[in-house]
């Protein structure tokens, strides 16, 4: 059987992080990369024997991909600390490591909760990403957000589930916003983009269409009202963001 290294980048995750670390104690290795914790994530980890690096912040494509060439085994699981690994999900990914056979790399089904509630629609329905996997075909690129593992084919997809908590509460939805709309706005520039005060408040609109109604987000209730709203608002922010840098 193949051994397994679970890997996991970190800053003031100690809201979710022993839910994570619970999903995937029975890997044979956690490696976590911490970059400035200041509340009790270190100490967490260290209740799990994780192996812990302390380092400066390198974006996330460099951070993650400095996490997987830290790791001990070449079978690599990605997980961020607001995911869980099911258990269904545990079960196939061992019964994988029993025997590889020729796919080097999987794309796994992420379920998503949104204040608490899943998300059936909004667009968060058909999200497989690309998690499992080992380290001799592929790795994480450099992008400083939206990274994902550049691996040739062929790709396998799992159906089982890996659960995703990735906004509990709108401060926390706001704070991601803020974040992700900087590094978006940054990225976009470095690759030449341009953007008028007009076109930021259109993309936001049609962020809203896409979600609410082309993709059913109405269908998600009150909570994917708010979803599409504050996700149009966040793709706004993006583009003004843009639009500020390049003036």
């Amino acid at each position: 059987m193949e051994k397994l290294s679970v890997v996991i980048i970190t800053k003031n995750e100690e809201r979710n992080i022993q839910r994570c670390l619970e999903s995937v104690k029975w890997a044979d290795e956690i490696v976590v990369v911490d970059s400035g914790s200041e509340d009790r994530t270190i100490d967490i980890c260290q209740s799990y024997h994780c192996k812990i690096f302390q380092m400066d912040w390198l974006e996330f494509g460099p951070t993650k991909k400095f996490a997987v060439d830290s790791a001990s085994h070449d079978w690599i699981f990605s997980i961020d600390a607001d995911e869980e690994v099911s258990p269904e999900l545990k079960n196939r990914i061992q019964k994988i490591l029993e025997d590889p056979g020729d796919v080097r790399a999987y794309r796994i089904k992420r379920n998503s909760f949104y204040f608490g509630k899943r998300i059936r629609h909004s667009g968060w329905n058909n999200d497989y990403t690309l998690r499992f996997f080992n380290r001799l075909e592929g790795n994480f690129n450099n992008n400083i957000v939206h990274e994902s593992v550049q691996i040739p084919e062929p790709i396998g997809k799992l159906k089982q589930p890996l659960w995703h908590y990735p906004y509990p509460d709108v401060s926390t939805h706001i704070q991601k916003m803020e974040r992700y709309s900087s590094l978006g706005a940054r990225a976009a520039k470095n690759n030449g983009e341009k953007c008028t005060l007009i076109s930021a408040v259109f993309r936001g609109k049609i962020k809203f269409i896409k979600m609410y109604f082309i993709n059913g987000g109405f269908m998600d209730g009150r909570e994917g009202f708010i979803l599409a709203l504050n996700s149009a608002f966040g793709v706004y922010l993006k583009y003004l963001k843009l639009w500020k840098m390049n003036k």
